[in-house]
């Protein structure tokens, strides 16, 4: 219900832009593609920091725009974007989508100064794809390069966006790192990545160790929204043996 009520207020202020039918298509394809995960997760963490009902669906679809189009960036460098045609739709969809972000970020009532410097930490965290299509050879200092770059940066970022001006502001950097790292680790694992290949057992045991360490700090927080989560990747990280 609450992923759903984020998903419509997002829908809600893109047929405002009264958009063209063909763009407006494309970015609902998009923003289908990327709904499963990411939604609920927000929701949560918004709703345990206070957030009133208002700010809370402004931030969570301002930073679900980011998510799908990051979401749809990655899907293109993978050849794995089947939603829309790849070429000829996908990068104005991307671009369309990136700005709409920051407009949405902006309209969200986070002051400007904040949205400048999270803009500044996801151009950050979008240079490591440049990197990261470019590796033939991974090596344990490269991924954890890649990984924060594109996951930890990321959801430091989004962290902070959501909890900015609440409680847990003081959090919102070092937990959305931790988050990012241990997530990225275990949809890699669970997804039998290229990244993980050529590393050999130790080099796969360093990059489980990097992940168990953001587990602990997880864990350690104590917080209602990360108890799925956390579970989630710590069955992907240490699956039970069948």
């Amino acid at each position: 219900m609450s992923a759903g009520a984020v998903f419509q207020h997002a829908l809600r202020q893109l047929r405002r832009y009264a958009l063209p039918l063909e763009a407006e298509r494309d970015v609902l394809a998009a923003m289908e593609a990327a709904r499963g995960g990411p939604l609920p997760f927000l929701y949560e963490a918004g709703a345990e920091a206070g957030l009133p009902r208002e700010l809370l669906m402004a931030r969570c679809a301002a930073l679900f725009v980011a998510l799908v189009a990051g979401n749809l960036a990655d899907d293109l460098a993978d050849g794995e974007c089947t939603y829309i045609a790849p070429l000829s739709a996908g990068p104005g969809t991307q671009y369309l989508l990136s700005a709409w972000c920051y407009a949405a970020l902006l309209e969200s009532g986070l002051p400007s100064s904040l949205v400048t410097h999270l803009a500044v930490e996801l151009v950050r965290s979008a240079a490591l794809q440049s990197v990261e299509v470019r590796t033939e050879t991974w090596t344990v200092d490269v991924y954890r390069a890649v990984g924060e770059g594109i996951a930890a940066r990321q959801w430091s970022v989004y962290l902070t966006a959501l909890w900015h001006d609440t409680e847990l502001e003081a959090r919102a950097e070092e937990l959305g790192w931790h988050l990012g790292v241990a997530g990225h680790v275990a949809q890699d694992l669970s997804s039998n990545s290229r990244r993980l290949k050529g590393l050999g057992d130790d080099g796969l045991r360093a990059i489980v160790d990097w992940a168990d360490q953001s587990l602990a700090v997880l864990g350690a927080a104590k917080f209602r929204f990360l108890d799925a989560a956390g579970a989630w990747m710590r069955a992907r990280i240490h699956p039970e043996p069948t």
